[in-house]
């Protein structure tokens, strides 16, 4: 059984240093299987995302944001659930202190259609 807590991967960051993140990486891996990944991503200050390569859904763990994708803005609060193709430009702004949400990684590069 694969298995991960959220105060476990919380206590995991900052990660690593890099220059995509200067003040050390804001997502931690929790489990990984094939194509799919799940991780906790907690930005700070702003969130430098990229568009990603695969499909992936966002389940807001806590705190709330404003999530922009493709130029469409909403509110995400904690129990909230996003979904952003692969290749959209997307990100969380204006969030709390305390936002932090788990992200799922799947399917092929490309995304499904």
């Amino acid at each position: 059984m694969k298995h991960a807590r959220a105060a476990d991967l919380l206590a995991r960051l900052p990660g690593p240093v890099s220059a995509k993140w200067p003040a050390g990486e804001r997502f931690s891996t929790a489990i990984a299987h094939g194509s799919m990944s799940v991780e906790l991503y907690a930005p700070v200050g702003i969130d430098p995302q990229t568009p990603h390569t695969q499909d992936e859904l966002y389940f807001i763990h806590g705190g709330a944001a404003t999530f922009t994708l493709e130029g469409d803005v909403t509110r995400c609060a904690a129990g909230d659930v996003l979904f952003v193709p692969a290749g959209a430009e997307h990100r969380f702004s204006d969030f709390t202190h305390d936002f932090a949400t788990w992200v799922v990684f799947w399917g092929p590069q490309g995304g499904e259609h």
